[in-house]
């Protein structure tokens, strides 16, 4: 087991190079207030003095510190030094005079023996990224050292927890720094090496309550007391140590630590230490051979270990999950282009080909969100437009004056006895041009939609368009292109097909001639039921002659007038009702025709009704009058006419409008489409500019393929280890 730490030390070097955290590695994070003694435990584990000390913040970023366990006969148990042709007689190459040396990650491979060089460089790195006056970084700095006198570890030292800001520290660093030390201690595989001083009450302990925030069942946290020296004279720490105060599951481990005096004297680590052993000794002598830092050290070792033995395997899955991924991203980047010509020819094909199978409903990528392509095509046919025009109301914008005033314009001077068949066309044409806008609509809808088809391409079938930005927007410009061309040509057809059905009303149509037939029946039918209907006592010549112009008494008037209207809306009702009706209706035909004559005022009888009616110089017709049974039947005609007519035109366009819109825009633009890419694009002068690849594309790449080496040789590390290793 004790070739599981260099193991995991030489993954976190191979992800250093990358500068990834996407894998969680086991790691032991230490963590506590400000001047708790942090820093104090780390150079004990290490034995040398190597880390900023002194009053006040001093460790202002994360420094990631891996002791690797060097034996002084044969050194190539380190890490990632174990190849053969770099040693040599047990030294290095490089040069290495010692058995203790550091390495950092940013300074690459310069050895440093002279551990206040190392002290140093931390200090500069520090303030080089957080500046010199109190400001913390999360950028963590990598250091390993080497040393027959150290146990395998990895170990982050953390900015310890403070409640107020000094110097040029934000109001905010106590939350800076909370959630710096919550990013390392909420990894699953992190050991919380929680440092407290003996000399406070551990019931205060602020590295106690972080870890119990990520590590509620303390699986995972050791407590370290430092300072036990420093107690109040008649007090001591045998409850806490013993765990009767705070129960922490992996155990409290007391220390004592140089003090500030001894640092500035130069007192050497290995003095510190047995002098610890003594005061241990001398104070808990029950527990001294459970405290210390030696036996902190033992004890940190086996934790660790025993921990990358229980996260080893998820470990390995997870990176292999992950080379996965990476893998089938490179591949998405394609690889760097070498024969521009047929990369061109290549993408240009394979996005027409997309494009085309896009509309036809075979592409690859089946959009599940929303319809695209070829089926939005026809939702907008059959359901948008189908609809509006089905909502189209065939009298719509059409009033019964309207209708009657059409009829009698197209009379002209002389009363008709028929209804004229001009007013018949003119009405038809304006409802049938109403169905114009609608059908232009629809052309705009199926021209959006060929547009849309283009970003859904780009986005799902095509992504190797999106090296090239370039040659996509060429692509976008040449296709939007042909489809503006396209659009005034369609909206042409679109607008003579509608002009054909105005251009010839075509009463001789079967549908339409079935209707005035059933419509002529029932006209008929409706005529013959009035004359059954009449009395024997109104002669024959007598309602012609009120046909001809021959004034009728008041009296005989007088019913019509009462009786007309509820003719006029289809009331069939008792025998002196319907000859008052059909009276009426002879009369009201015979009124309607004078009034464009303006018969003089004596010719018709002084009646009330009569004075009123024939004023028409004086006093203007009203608009909403009533009709005479005769305008009211030939509007009925006309209405019933026009709508007929209209249904078989609004067929006609609802059938002809897609099939013109596929032809001239859709079809025309599938059949097209490649040989406009190739003849716009396809030019040696535009191969250099069209290929160049972003540099967005061009690092990621890099980046993807970085990452995916650095987690094949994780892979291969993890898989150099025997089975037995693990147990």
């Amino acid at each position: 087991m004790e070739a599981l730490i260099p193991v995991i030390n030489k993954l976190q070097d191979v992800f250093n190079t990358v500068g990834a955290d996407i894998i969680q590695l086991p790691q032991i994070a230490v963590v506590g207030t400000q001047s708790s003694g942090k820093s104090s435990v780390l150079e004990s584990l290490v034995g040398k003095d190597l880390l900023p000390r002194g009053t006040g913040i001093v460790t202002r970023r994360p420094l990631i510190l891996q002791l690797v366990n060097v034996d002084s006969e044969d050194r190539r148990k380190t890490g990632e030094e174990n190849d053969p042709n770099v040693w040599k007689n047990g030294r290095l190459y490089k040069g290495v005079d010692g058995d203790e040396w550091g390495k950092f990650l940013h300074t690459k491979n310069k050895i440093y023996t002279d551990f206040d060089e190392i002290r140093q460089e931390i200090e500069t790195e520090t303030e080089r990224i957080s500046g010199n006056n109190k400001g913390i970084s999360d950028e963590p700095i990598h250091l390993k050292i080497f040393s027959p006198h150290v146990v395998n570890l990895t170990l982050v030292d953390l900015p310890g927890i403070t409640k107020v800001p000094v110097g040029d520290q934000p109001k905010d660093i106590e939350l800076q720094i909370r959630e710096l030390i919550l990013k390392y201690i909420s990894n699953p595989n992190c050991i919380i090496l929680a440092v407290t001083a003996a000399n406070t009450d551990m019931a205060t302990s602020e590295a106690l309550k972080v870890a119990r925030e990520v590590d509620p069942d303390g699986r995972r946290t050791l407590a370290v007391v430092t300072k036990l020296d420093l107690m109040d004279a008649g007090t001591d720490a045998m409850d806490v140590l013993m765990g009767r105060v705070i129960p922490v599951k992996l155990g409290l481990i007391g220390v004592v630590n140089r003090s500030q005096l001894d640092i500035n004297n130069k007192k050497i680590v290995a003095d510190s230490i047995r002098d610890e052993h003594a005061f241990l000794q001398k104070k808990y002598p029950s527990l001294a051979n459970r405290n210390g830092t030696k036996y902190l050290a033992r004890t940190l070792n086996r934790l660790l270990m025993h921990h990358i033995r229980d996260c080893l395997p998820e470990l390995k899955t997870r990176i292999n999950v992950l080379a996965a991924q990476y893998q089938s991203l490179l591949n998405s980047y394609g690889e760097p282009v070498e024969d521009m010509s047929s990369t061109l020819l290549q993408l240009i094909t394979k996005f027409a080909t997309e494009y085309c199978n896009t509309i036809e409903g075979t592409a690859k990528y089946i959009e599940t969100a929303e319809l695209c392509g070829g089926a939005r095509i026809c939702y907008i046919f059959h359901e948008t437009f189908g609809r509006t025009l089905e909502s189209v109301d065939p009298l719509g914008g059409l009033k019964t004056i309207d209708v009657l005033t059409a009829i009698r314009n197209a009379t002209g001077p002389r009363p008709a006895l028929f209804v004229p068949e001009v007013s018949f066309e003119l009405l038809v044409k304006r409802q049938v041009k109403r169905l114009e806008e609608p059908s232009l609509r629809c052309v705009e809808l199926v021209h959006e939609e060929m547009q849309r088809i283009i970003q859904h391409c780009s986005n799902y079938s095509t992504q190797e368009l999106l090296r090239f930005p370039k040659l996509h927007d060429a692509i976008v410009e040449v296709v939007t292109s042909l489809l503006r061309k396209r659009l005034p040509v369609t909206n042409e057809m679109v607008h003579n097909l509608v002009a054909i059905e105005l251009a010839y009303i075509n009463t001789k149509h079967p549908d339409f001639a079935d209707a005035c037939g059933l419509m002529n029946n029932n006209i008929e039918e409706q005529r013959r039921n009035r004359m059954r209907e009449l009395p024997s006592a109104v002669p024959r010549d007598k309602s012609l002659k009120g046909l001809g112009g021959q004034s009728v008494s008041p009296t005989e008037q007088l019913p019509a007038e009462g009786n007309g209207p509820k003719m006029a809306g289809g009331a069939q009702g008792e025998q002196d009702e319907g000859t008052g009706t059909w009276r009426g209706m002879l009369k009201k035909g015979d009124e309607g025709q004078d009034e464009y004559k303006n018969k003089p005022q004596s010719s018709i009888p002084a009646s009330p009704q009569n004075r009123h009616a024939v004023n028409l110089l004086d006093v203007p017709v009203p608009v909403a009058r009533k009709l005479s049974a005769r305008e009211q039947r030939d509007c009925e005609v006309i209405e019933m006419l026009i709508k007929s007519y209209f249904l078989i035109v609004r067929k006609n366009i609802q059938d002809s409008v897609p099939k013109a819109v596929m032809h001239f825009l859709v079809n025309h633009v599938k059949d097209s489409l490649q040989s406009e890419l190739v003849g716009q694009l396809y030019k040696p002068a535009l191969l250099d500019d069209l290929l160049t690849e972003s540099e967005d594309m061009a690092q990621r790449r890099n980046e993807a393929a970085d990452m995916l080496k650095a987690l094949q040789k994780a892979s291969h590390v993890i898989a150099e280890i025997r089975e037995t290793h693990l147990w």
